[in-house]
């Protein structure tokens, strides 16, 4: 393969660190790299230096002649005077732009429900991203250095971005630096992952997935080495291994290796007795959304949303911004009021909500780590039963990252991802049982992310998290809730059996549905031309018998799912009544309920499809 670009002994370093030394390392065409490694170990460095945008201390980057390094930093450096269309394709003629297809794609992908015109001022963090992100994709560029691209971006937008990374350029074409923190992007898109520590660049073959196995037989042949990141790794592999297919069925990924780490590797989770734990400490009520709507001034936000939270219950919530994510948290926590139906919460629920804007800590951001921490528990206790831990708040710091000089650390002099962690504990020493996460993965690296997940397995309570990082939300919750648009326009609370996979083919439903009038309206001629039949994209068109016995047909499926979630929901309050310690029973009750709620979701997928088809007839 030709090579890209390489760098030769790169050193760099600051006054009081030696970020690289003599560091070497190549691009060649078709490779496809992710960048992972600990906040402050000079990932962002690196790829600054690789694109031309910094100058190392020491060592030389050489760049193939010819090679065009397209780049996207951290910083929003867009101009709030230019507008979107703009900023993308400059002054080009629309005829120009328009007949690329990869400007096209990237448009539609990235930009489709932004208007072209609007001023850049206007928009919010993650729509300037996109903007951002735009302007780049639709030049035309031989290697491409993206530093966090997916910061800001939802679900959708980064699997939309992985897909186009994956189509770009040809197998053996073109190169790709990704410095990043979402692990299942790093697995969608990356063939070979660089990790950055002490002072050194080390490259590993395939993606996240197949970077931890080879990351655990390195700390294997190291012994006593990181023995705490070998650990921490170990319970990753197991998830990873015992996950989804699509994770362990990587060329590169060696599964016999993969077993014989993982065989004594514990489920990362012990269900039932966290159940036990959750029912004994919340009752078996928690909180139950009955029939409930939230409207502002004339906007309808949420709309008959019946949601019945079991203890120990973890559940991830997606949803496009704005979507009501936030008021759906509101009123889980009681600071939204319903403007119809009621919100009914247990006697003992103590609620905790890790939110965006570190709050907690404005009180005390002039003192030192130690002093926060010294006024709170003198011990903590994780898991239960013989797997339960005493831990000292010193060693849940030393657990979530925090060296020894850092404790005296004044709080404001902390980076962001330390303030994040730190947010966190306070919040898990306070001993809530219900805990609400508003994305919690903003700032945190790999290693800190595993920390963070393996903290939350032991947490004994119940567990709702919005979150746009994919991995983080699969590996923490059981299963998965969206918010998605009614026929009103209004949130629609539904469960996804399919998980996140689910969502994006729902969601690419929604657009298909809400593009389906433009392309009507923009095409009239063509809809008459055949015959008046319209788009192969509308339902097909009902009449008569076949739209009466469809009408019927909507009238008993809904029947069915609202018994069927009767069911459910009967069945998970029988669960506080059961005998705790009959950890067989138990399970086998916990399946019998999954086993219904895949059922439900097969009922919503056809009551959806005949619902289009009888609404399109005017039924």
């Amino acid at each position: 393969m030709a090579h890209l670009l390489g760098a030769e002994a790169l050193h760099l370093e600051y006054p009081t660190k030696v970020v690289f030394d003599s560091v070497s390392l190549g691009v060649n065409e078709g490779d496809r790299i992710g960048i992972v490694g600990r906040n402050g170990d000079g990932k962002s460095s690196l790829l600054a230096m690789l694109a031309g945008r910094r100058e190392p201390d020491g060592g030389r980057v050489t760049v193939r002649g010819g090679v065009r390094i397209g780049v996207l930093d951290q910083g929003d450096t867009l101009d709030d005077g230019d507008t979107i269309g703009g900023v993308v394709v400059g002054d080009a003629a629309e005829h120009e732009w328009a007949g690329d297809a990869r400007v096209r794609d990237v448009i539609a992908g990235l930009l489709g429900d932004l208007p072209w015109d609007a001023p850049l001022g206007t928009l919010s963090g993650g729509q300037r991203r996109r903007v951002a992100l735009a302007r780049l994709l639709a030049g035309d560029w031989d290697v491409l250095a993206l530093d966090e691209p997916t910061n800001h971006l939802d679900v959708e937008a980064i699997a939309w971005l992985a897909d186009h990374l994956k189509r770009r350029w040809a197998a053996n074409a073109g190169g790709l630096l990704v410095v990043t923190h979402d692990r299942w992007f790093l697995d969608e898109v990356c063939t070979v992952t660089w990790e950055v520590h002490d002072r050194i660049v080390e490259s590993f073959e395939g993606g996240y997935a197949a970077y931890i196995l080879q990351r655990v037989e390195r700390d294997r042949q190291a012994a006593a080495i990181e023995a705490r990141r070998q650990n921490l790794a170990r319970k990753e592999l197991a998830w990873l291994r015992r996950g989804a297919p699509a994770r362990t069925s990587k060329p590169k990924f060696r599964i016999d290796a993969a077993n014989q780490l993982i065989e004594d590797v514990p489920e990362i989770r012990d269900r039932v007795a966290l159940q036990s734990l959750a029912v004994s400490r919340l009752g078996k009520d928690v909180v139950d959304l009955l029939d409930v709507s939230v409207a502002y001034d004339d906007r309808q936000v949420l709309r008959d949303v019946e949601w019945r939270i079991a203890p120990g219950e973890r559940t991830g919530i997606l949803g496009v911004n704005g979507a009501g994510k936030s008021t759906l948290l509101g009123l889980i926590s009681g600071d939204v009021e319903p403007t119809a139906g009621r919100v009914k919460r247990g006697k003992t629920v103590k609620v905790a909500t890790l939110t965006q804007r570190l709050d907690e800590l404005e009180e005390h951001l002039d003192e030192p780590v130690r002093v926060v921490i010294g006024r709170l528990r003198t011990t903590y206790t994780f898991g239960s039963g013989s797997k339960a831990q005493e831990l000292t708040p010193g060693q849940l710091l030393e657990r979530m990252g925090f060296s020894s000089a850092q404790l005296s650390t004044p709080v404001r002099d902390l980076s962001g991802g330390q303030k994040r962690r730190l947010q966190l504990l306070l919040i898990l020493l306070d001993q809530p049982n219900v805990l609400i996460l508003d994305e919690p993965t903003n700032d945190l690296d790999t290693d800190i992310l595993a920390a963070m997940e393996d903290l939350l397995d032991s947490w004994p309570g119940t567990l709702i998290v919005v979150s746009h990082d994919r991995y983080f939300l699969e590996r923490v919750t059981d299963q998965q809730y969206a918010i998605l648009p009614g026929p009103d326009g209004a949130g629609r609370l539904r469960h996804l059996p399919g998980g996140v996979d689910e969502y994006l083919r729902l969601r690419a439903g929604v657009r298909d549905r809400e593009a389906a009038p433009r392309r009507g309206a923009a095409a009239p001629e063509r809809a008459s031309a055949a015959g008046g039949s319209g788009s192969g994209d509308a339902a097909p068109a009902l009449a008569g018998a076949e739209l009466r016995a469809a009408q019927k047909e909507v009238a008993a499926l809904e029947r069915r799912m609202s018994r069927l979630q009767e069911q459910i929901d009967g069945a998970r309050a029988a669960l506080a009544d059961h005998d705790q310690s009959d950890y067989v029973g138990l399970a086998a009750e916990m399946q019998r309920i999954s086993g219904m709620e895949a059922e439900l979701g097969a009922l919503e997928e056809s009551w959806l499809a005949l619902s289009e088809s009888v609404e399109a007839a005017g039924g």
